[in-house]
């Protein structure tokens, strides 16, 4: 998968901090990125778009040119006097330790993904061996499903640590500090709740849930299943890579129980599978980008109150 960062442009309604006049250029340009963020987490967010891993990866793309011009802030001589003046306040406090937990929900994030990963594969193998027949292909399909179920609550943990991650702000009497230094810092909140939002798309990619709905993904199989007319392309064009691989399964093995169109639901399972294995490799190389440069920015923002 191509790891972009094209993100949309486009008003916004993602919270924003209004920032005061600025001469440096590299605001005006952390500030660009973060307005194009801004529209892409609003969209994602809105539950009017399918969370796909492709969308995902432009968000992690767009993230990783935040964090670059992020770095470059930092290393500005004015940008490291007015944090090194104010590093005994309760700030600084706050954004380690954000930066903190955000490292650990990415390596976290990682390793769900590997985990999906190795059980597509794993899948993946059964059903082009069939060895043992139906029996073992349903098994197979029985212990992803499972794998699934249990991945989904460890998910649902870590989006609600995110929830409460992004209630977490600096105080409002920043705005009365010296200009430069409060402007680094709303940067630095706003970085954060993007980040959050972005890794918060990617849970609920894995989990196969969207923002604001209730239903299950079995409530989404049974109404596709009673619509006979549409063909199976049809059905899931609009959904992710994982809801499309969770439905193929589902109808593959109840034709595997009915003997009936088992081949045809065997090759749809294989394609839908082998999607899923590219796409999540695409949001792994992301993951890992981003994990470089939230450790790149922890460790310059140690070094700089160090000093």
């Amino acid at each position: 998968m191509v790891f972009s960062s094209a993100l949309p442009q486009g008003p916004s309604h993602i919270r924003s901090i209004s920032m005061p006049s600025r001469s440096h250029p590299l605001v005006s340009k952390v500030e660009e990125e973060i307005t194009k963020l801004k529209t892409w987490v609003n969209l994602s967010a809105s539950g009017r778009t399918t969370l796909k891993a492709d969308k995902i990866c432009i968000g992690l793309g767009g993230l990783k040119d935040l964090y670059c011009c992020i770095e470059d802030l930092l290393q500005l001589p004015l940008t490291q006097q007015v944090l090194i003046h104010h590093e005994q306040e309760k700030w600084a406090e706050k954004v380690l330790d954000g930066s903190l937990r955000l490292l650990d929900l990415c390596g976290t994030t990682r390793d769900l993904l590997l985990h999906m990963k190795e059980c597509v594969k794993d899948l993946q193998l059964a059903i082009r061996r069939r060895r043992g027949g139906d029996s073992s292909i349903k098994s197979k399909v029985d212990a992803y499903i499972f794998s699934r179920k249990k991945a989904k609550k460890e998910i649902g943990k870590h989006i609600e640590l995110l929830k409460r991650m992004d209630k977490k702000y600096v105080s409002s009497t920043l705005l009365d500090q010296d200009q430069h230094f409060a402007t680094v810092v709303r940067v630095l909140i706003e970085v954060k709740v993007i980040t959050i939002s972005i890794f918060k798309s990617m849970l609920f990619f894995m989990s196969a849930s969207r923002p604001n709905r209730k239903q299950s993904k079995w409530s989404v199989v049974s109404k596709l299943m009673n619509k006979a007319k549409v063909s199976c392309e049809e059905r899931q064009e609009d959904k992710s890579e994982v809801e499309n691989v969770d439905v193929a399964l589902f109808l593959l093995s109840r034709r595997i129980s009915s003997k009936d169109g088992e081949m045809e639901m065997v090759k749809n399972a294989q394609k839908r599978l082998k999607d899923l294995e590219v796409r999540v490799e695409g949001l792994e190389a992301g993951l890992e980008c981003m994990f470089r440069h939230l450790i790149q920015t922890r460790v310059s923002f140690l070094n700089i109150l160090s000093h």
